[in-house]
């Protein structure tokens, strides 16, 4: 099945708004292997063509091990900087005018970067991204595997000395058996502080992974939730609630959380009314970008241009931007110039 040229069209020209990306998982294979040689990695290839293999991943467990892996190199404000700047061009590229990324500053304070430098460096890359036309708003992630002193960590950043653009209190790295109840306190604290929770969740682990994040965390969005199609139950609660799915189905490929693009359940939570929005999650990790995704379901699940529009619009409204109506009026127009 071809993609209509009208839906391309549409997907190229739509102002877009990107609300699941790591900050490391936006690093292309050059700038890993520079990365891993400006470092001295011994684990890390330092040949573009090594790191491209190096990034095929086996399953979930070993994309978390890579992940920190490439996580290590980061050592330095600069090489914020660097993965910002290249990350900002590329999204700008593709008319992305905003985007939340996703943080771990305890990962990179314990790498050796003062938490200063990191919030110097994550300044010093919105105003790079601004002149690639793009806003950057920041989402501090909390390593699950590293327990509830991590999330304390975590927020005592956000409390001292928060960046500006700090949206949201998330929850990352392995979801089975990490107990969710741990980091209740901390989420209810950063929620008072007004950020938003948006935990990883059904992705690498079950529907009951989004109960709890919903039950312990308050979540306001979950991160990935694809599994959620497993509990009816679950996926009419979500649908009811209105909380949205943060979907990243090239990333669910090349971890194996599904085998094709057929089998993903995108257009199954679409039909049974849940907010899908559609992201990239590591798109240099999973080489792809938020106009492939949009292509991919597009072209696989034959959506026509009122369910591509639908799914471009619920990012933009499910995102955390404080002025969201000069993106919807324009994406209004965008639709109505379309040919249908």
């Amino acid at each position: 099945m071809a993609l209509d040229p009208s839906i391309a069209s549409f997907i190229a020209e739509a102002p877009k708004a990107e609300i699941h990306l790591h900050l490391v998982g936006s690093a292309l294979p050059a700038a890993v292997a520079l990365l891993a040689e400006r470092h001295g990695s011994r684990i890390v290839p330092t040949d573009e063509d090594a790191v491209r293999e190096y990034l095929t991943f086996k399953d979930f467990t070993h994309f978390i091990e890579v992940y920190g892996a490439v996580t290590s190199l980061v050592t330095s404000a600069q090489d914020i900087v660097d993965i910002l700047d290249h990350t900002s061009a590329d999204l700008g590229s593709q008319n992305v005018r905003y985007a939340e990324m996703t943080i771990t500053p305890w990962s990179h304070v314990m790498h050796g970067i003062p938490y200063g430098d990191i919030v110097d460096a994550l300044a010093e890359g919105q105003r790079h991204a601004r002149d690639h036309g793009v806003e950057l708003a920041w989402v501090f992630d909390v390593p699950g595997e590293n327990g509830a002193s991590a999330a304390e960590e975590t927020l005592g950043y956000a409390v001292t000395q928060a960046p500006d653009g700090l949206v949201g209190f998330g929850l990352g790295g392995m979801e089975a058996e990490i107990d969710r109840a741990q980091f209740a306190s901390v989420f209810e604290h950063a929620k008072a502080l007004g950020l938003q929770s948006v935990p990883h969740a059904g992705e690498g682990d079950g529907p009951h992974s989004v109960w709890a994040a919903l039950r312990s965390l308050s979540a306001d969005r979950i991160g990935h939730g694809v599994r959620s199609i497993e509990d009816p139950g679950l996926v009419e609660y979500l649908a009811g609630e209105k909380i949205p799915l943060e979907i990243c189905p090239s990333s669910n490929l090349r971890t194996n959380i599904y085998a094709s693009i057929g089998d993903h359940p995108v257009k199954q939570l679409m039909d049974a009314g849940v907010i899908v929005t559609l992201n990239t999650d590591d798109p240099a990790m999973f080489s792809t970008t938020l106009t492939r995704e949009y292509e991919l379901v597009a072209d696989t699940f034959d959506l026509g241009l009122d369910d591509t529009a639908r799914l471009v619009r619920n990012s933009i409204q499910a995102s955390f931007m404080s002025e969201k109506q000069h993106l919807l009026r324009e994406l209004d127009i965008v639709v109505r110039s379309t040919v249908r």
